[in-house]
């Protein structure tokens, strides 16, 4: 598999297969994934990757605090930014949508929704996840290199057959994931990373995601 093929193949992968992960596997794709950008070579990436009884206990841990609903969330930055509007809004939404409607719920079926919000707390069925911290200290340019980094892990997963889907959902969960898993108290708690095999027949696997032309993005000068 070459760049671009690996580049067109990655999407946010939402049901995957039973099929375990080896841990060489993994071990390969994050030692290339050492060679990502990163300011100063700073490298100011964290991870811990969870597989078997540990990831269990963490999504039995937030099983107990999903009936609360929003009153048990206290990420520790923003997800969105509180003024996200525009057509950045809009790709943020339409995309939700497109994705319910290739599950057939429809925006009133707001309890099917609901649950199927909550299978982002048990990886999707991924039979690993990995959870991303940084020093709180860092600031965007960091941010931005562990957004290198999570993206260089991506693309290395398809060349090895995986599929991923980074999670900044588990952000929501800071404090019961701290409870479960050893972070560093002066560390922020990123996403969580579902790696696993691609379940080909779910349709939430199938919908097209939409992308903007360059044109949205790109401006051309002295050409």
């Amino acid at each position: 598999m070459n760049v671009t093929e690996a580049v067109q193949t990655r999407r946010s992968v939402r049901a995957f297969t039973d099929q375990k992960v080896e841990r060489e596997t993994l071990t390969r794709i994050l030692e290339k994934a050492q060679r990502s950008p990163s300011g100063g070579n700073t490298q100011p990436w964290h991870g811990i990757v969870l597989t078997g009884e540990p990831m269990q206990a963490l999504f039995d841990r937030i099983a107990q605090d999903l009936p609360k609903g929003r009153a048990a969330f206290a990420p520790e930055y923003n997800v969105y930014p509180p003024e996200l509007d525009g057509a950045y809004e809009q790709r943020r939404r339409g995309v939700g949508e497109d994705m319910y409607g290739a599950l057939e719920i429809s925006r009133e079926e707001k309890g099917k929704r609901l649950m199927w919000f909550a299978n982002n707390f048990r990886a999707f069925g991924a039979p690993v996840l990995m959870l991303v911290h940084t020093p709180r200290y860092m600031g965007p340019p960091q941010w931005s290199d562990i957004g290198m980094w999570l993206q260089t892990v991506g693309l290395l997963a398809r060349e090895e057959g995986l599929d991923t889907c980074f999670q900044e959902a588990w952000a929501v969960y800071a404090p019961q994931i701290r409870e479960m898993v050893d972070i560093p108290e002066d560390h922020t708690f990123f996403c969580g990373v579902a790696i696993g095999y691609r379940d080909e027949e779910a349709a939430v696997n199938n919908f097209a995601v939409k992308r903007a032309g360059i044109e949205e993005s790109v401006r051309w000068e002295g050409w």
